[in-house]
């Protein structure tokens, strides 16, 4: 489709710049606002379904429904806008931008990576029980819908197929591990029956088992088979014809898409080349940081040896996976407690610490965030991964805990959930380079809050840091450079103490997930230099909580707005000083 040549989007476009004549300071906020409202009311729309529309044909409509909302935005005098809608108006173009540049650029033509997609997507809302019966028959109205959603996106890989726009073997291959327990045949076993292994004690028996039928016949007849048909795809058809070589710029377009991933994933104007050397010139400084830790606790043999000790010896690890959440519980705890010498503001919000998910653990990350809700009653959970735990070290646990939990992603999501005065969209955006880049501040604020205890957790520190600053590199690497996964693998593994399987996971991680891994280190640099040029500026009249709050106080935003934000407080604060007796 010929999406500038839309007629409707024509008649669009006519009727904006007729209404933008009329626009006064009085009426931009109301302008910018029906806009967020129109989009908002097309969510809805498609939200009532039980699995949205995938297709290219509905793709292509959404494309053109968002430059329809891009060009309205364009209409906007941004400079009649107060200081807060003005966050709102760069935050929503944002956004906004990238979401049409994903269906541009027809990604979603390889609708998963390394940790699944539309496969194993439901693995993630499973519950162990429901509350009431509305909840399981709601359940099961989306188990019986699934199928439809699932053959929509398996067309889109066809059509990557024939487009070339496939994933590389090495991601596409991650699939098996990851649908196993939606493929065992005893229905009782298979993971889409887990809410009904205990009826909950205030469901009547006699609906829960006509619900329990039900689901037994759906996953029987439907969902078996469904995924042995999948199976047979990818291993037929798929996998014969995936890449070899790893990086997105292998796809028709790709170099261009990477281009734009960067510039999404940064939130800043910089090109592959500005990651990729700043990337080498972070790897340098850290690892000088590592040497000089090695010579403080007497190591006698070289940094590879060090290494291979740190990932080897039985001190740095447990055997039972409750003793890892031990570990990291204690040392969320102590975090809390020195949380007021740090900050004026903290989130209303609790977490708890939570195994990471059977079903997705062997392809899973160290650790994660999972949010929650203060509206549903419902805590955030920081959860730490147990599986393999000879690849667990506890030297990583305490930056895992500072990044995850609190003063990282918990206390960061949770506060912008609990922003007040804002459109619903602000509450609810997750920027990479603003979040990951907080959670990396996190692990570097830990050393200022006495967190690291030993030598060794100050080297875990630093190996997340270093592991981060490779990603720069590695990332640019592999989808830009023309890099194989095995000297990614390399650059990582020989500049880290993380263990090899984690060293593994993370390399695929980012062979799906182009781009996003450069988010962490570049968001971390520039809180940083922030921070620096507050304290140069302001002197000892700076106010660290005071600056927290003010990162903090905006929710998730671009860096470029970030920078703007701090830009302005360091002014008022200069007119503060001024103005005391």
């Amino acid at each position: 489709m010929n999406i500038k040549g839309s007629p409707l989007l024509i008649i669009v476009c006519f009727l904006v710049f007729q209404s933008a004549w009329s626009q006064d300071s009085t009426s931009v906020k109301q302008v910018l606002y029906e806009i967020f409202e129109k989009l908002s009311e097309h969510h809805r729309d498609y939200g009532d379904q039980q699995f949205r529309d995938v297709s290219e044909e509905a793709q292509s409509a959404e494309a053109d429904y968002l430059l329809g909302l891009l060009n309205e935005l364009k209409q906007i005098d941004v400079s009649k806008l107060e200081n807060s809608d003005r966050i709102n108006f760069e935050v929503f173009k944002y956004e906004l931008e990238n979401d049409y540049d994903v269906i541009r650029q027809k990604l979603y033509l390889i609708p998963f990576n390394a940790e699944g997609g539309f496969y194993n997507q439901l693995s993630y809302a499973i519950r162990d029980q429901y509350p009431d019966l509305r909840g399981y028959q709601r359940y099961n109205d989306r188990l019986r819908a699934y199928p439809a959603f699932f053959r929509s996106n398996i067309k889109l890989m066809e059509k990557g197929l024939q487009t070339g726009v496939v994933a590389p073997r090495i991601t596409a291959e991650n699939y098996r591990v990851l649908i196993e327990p939606f493929m065992i045949p005893e229905i009782e076993q298979n993971l889409f029956y887990k809410p009904y292994l205990k009826r909950p004690d205030k469901i009547q028996s006699d609906s829960f088992e006509i619900l329990r039928a039900d689901i037994q016949e759906i996953i029987r007849d439907s969902i078996l088979p469904l995924y042995h048909s999948f199976d047979e795809f990818m291993t037929s058809s798929y996998l014969p014809n995936c890449r070899d070589k790893v990086g997105i710029s292998e796809i028709p377009g790709g170099r261009e898409i990477y281009k734009q991933r960067i510039a999404y994933f940064t939130s800043l104007d910089m090109s592959p080349d500005d990651v990729f050397n700043r990337g080498q010139e972070e790897v340098k400084r850290i690892r000088s940081e590592m040497e000089a830790i090695l010579k403080e606790v007497g190591f006698k043999g070289d940094f590879s040896q060090f290494l291979d000790f740190l990932r080897t010896d039985p001190q740095f690890y447990v055997t039972e996976p409750k003793d890892l959440l031990m570990h990291a519980s204690y040392i969320a705890k102590r975090i809390d407690g020195l949380l007021p010498q740090y900050f004026n503001t903290l989130p209303r919000l609790s977490y708890g610490v939570q195994p990471v998910p059977e079903a997705i653990a062997p392809n899973y990350t160290g650790g994660r965030y999972s949010g929650g809700s203060w509206d549903s009653h419902r805590a955030g959970n920081y959860w730490v991964n147990t599986y393999k735990l000879e690849s667990r070290p506890l030297y990583v646990l305490p930056a895992l805990t500072l990044h995850e939990a609190v003063p990282g992603h918990h206390l960061q999501i949770s506060l912008s959930q609990e922003m007040e005065g804002l459109p619903r969209f602000r509450t609810h955006t997750y920027i990479s380079a603003f979040g990951e880049g907080w959670g990396l501040y996190s692990e570097y604020l830990g050393k200022e809050m006495g967190i690291y205890e030993t030598p060794y957790e100050d080297f875990g520190r630093l190996t997340y840091e270093m592991w981060r600053a490779c990603r720069l590199v590695v990332d640019v690497g592999m989808h830009y450079k023309g890099w194989s996964k095995e000297q990614a693998f390399e650059f990582l593994s020989s500049n880290t103490a993380l263990s090899l399987h984690e060293c593994n996971t993370e390399i695929n991680r980012y062979i799906g997930w182009p781009g996003q891994a450069v988010s962490y280190k570049i968001g971390e640099l520039t809180i940083r230099d922030l921070r620096k040029r507050c304290e140069q500026e302001l002197g000892d009249k700076f106010d660290l909580r005071k600056f927290h709050d003010k990162v903090l106080e905006n929710g998730s935003i671009p860096l470029y707005v970030l920078t703007s934000v701090i830009e302005e407080f360091i002014k008022d604060e200069k007119g503060n000083r001024i103005e005391e007796p």
